[in-house]
């Protein structure tokens, strides 16, 4: 159920990459000091100076994971220890960041093995610093949203934001963590395609094979946990997708323990990333090729599944 890092979105930043590969195999260094703007609302800055080339400082700024958490300023202490481990070959944390972002890393490429894959392999790791920040704040929310013991029919959904127009929900229940997303598509056959994908999932989750996996819910409407959200966040043309994770006696036994209680967020955050990132991805780039010409529809209710 594990794998290393966020996933429902394109990893490494395409601009960052770019623009450090630059740096990287100019022949004629030059000074560098350029803003960089993505999902509206992430903005990076990278500053390099012609007379030390190897020397290259990148920041970001970007909002809280979730709007509704009470989040100190600046990031937290786990998301500041996760970025240490990642980087720690090749950068170190400027304190304090430049002025208005949240974090400033000071990158040494000559510390960088100059062979040519593991080049490419550290700016692509360099250029995931979003991907890193929001996987390590959503296990420590998510190992707060476990750790909180509520009456019965007193919890809210959390509304989790990674991209300003597609953002996702996890609820907790005392037996169960449920994670919805409502699904959005540009094209009217990916609505096609995707209907048929999430109902082919749900058929598969009710096999043996299948049995230990989070069970997926696929549904045109909003499901009840959603009840009283923004309207403006449960408008999709795709559906909703639930996956849900039994978890009543596991989280007593957490609950004794804080580092087993980290382990727990950890495994539901990387779940939840490899489930999406499948949806978003596989899933639909191989119906495609298994579909040639795709019939248009109207709406979904005139579609008819796919066999």
């Amino acid at each position: 159920m594990a794998i290393q890092r966020m996933t429902w979105f394109n990893r490494a930043s395409p601009a960052l990459v770019e623009i450090l590969n630059k740096l990287d195999r100019s022949e004629t260094p030059t000074d560098v000091d350029q803003d960089i703007y993505e999902h509206g609302s992430v903005r990076y800055h990278v500053q390099a100076s012609a007379s030390d080339p190897q020397i290259v400082y990148l920041s970001i700024s970007t909002p809280p994971l979730s709007p509704e958490a009470s989040l100190s300023p600046g990031l937290p202490e786990c998301t500041m220890r996760d970025i240490k481990s990642t980087y720690s070959d090749y950068a170190e944390i400027v304190e304090p960041p430049r002025t208005g972002f949240l974090l400033t890393l000071r990158l040494n490429f000559a510390k960088i093995s100059h062979r040519k894959e593991k080049r490419v392999k550290a700016i692509a790791e360099i250029s995931s610093l979003l991907a890193v920040i929001m996987t390590s704040q959503l296990k420590d929310m998510l190992w707060s949203l476990g750790s909180k013991d509520m009456d019965y029919g007193t919890y809210k959904p959390v509304k989790l934001v990674y991209h300003p127009r597609e953002p996702f929900f996890v609820f907790r229940l005392p037996e169960k963590i449920t994670v919805i997303f409502p699904m959005r598509f540009k094209e009217d056959s990916d609505v096609v395609l995707a209907t048929s994908f999430f109902q082919e999932l749900m058929d598969a989750g009710c096999s043996a094979a299948c049995a230990k996996a989070p069970r997926c819910i696929w549904s045109p409407i909003p499901p009840p946990e959603l009840r009283g959200e923004a309207f403006q966040h449960l408008a999709t043309n795709g559906g909703f997708v639930s996956f849900g994770s039994s978890c009543v006696n596991k989280l007593k036994t957490l609950s004794k323990s804080m580092a087993l209680k980290r382990k727990y967020a950890t495994l539901v955050s990387n779940s939840i990333k490899r489930i999406h990132s499948r949806i978003r991805i596989k899933g639909l780039d191989r119906f495609r090729r298994r579909w040639f010409k795709i019939p248009k529809f109207n709406s979904l209710r005139k579609y008819t599944k796919l066999e």
